[in-house]
């Protein structure tokens, strides 16, 4: 059975470059796992994530028809949880309730142009006062 793209295989890590990392597979068939496949955050150094000899789940990218296998080793872990937005106070102040009715997405629309274009003005008028404006 050969390796098929977007399976996850086993592998050995059997060679670390500045680029990448080549991984044992299967079958003895050889791929490599580019530096920016080898973890979700960015990687300097390549060897604080990986050793020789290490054995490590990769999912197959590609495999090309001149022998070449390209694999991930983040892709094949489980994706991390989704973390919720965390806002700033201010947008969430804006209240779109008019006294116990629920207001229409016109209404809803013009409010938040409004409350927005004042913020603008506020946000302006301060970048202004400290640049030193010589407006007439």
């Amino acid at each position: 059975m050969g390796l098929e793209v977007g399976s996850i295989v086993e592998g050995k890590v059997s060679g670390i470059t500045g680029f990448g990392a080549f991984i044992d597979l299967p079958e003895k068939k050889t791929g490599l796992v580019h530096i920016s496949e080898v973890a979700r955050d960015y990687v300097k150094d390549i060897h604080d994530h990986l050793t020789v000899g290490q054995t490590v789940k990769v999912k197959v990218l590609a495999v090309e028809p001149g022998g070449k296998i390209s694999l991930s080793i983040k892709k094949a872990e489980a994706p991390k949880p989704k973390q919720p937005a965390v806002f700033s106070g201010r947008p969430a102040e804006v209240s779109f309730s008019s006294g116990g009715a629920e207001l229409s997405f016109e209404d809803k629309m013009a409010k938040f142009k409004q409350t927005s274009d004042e913020r603008m003005l506020d946000i302006k008028r301060s970048v202004e006062s400290k640049r030193g404006s010589r407006r007439k």
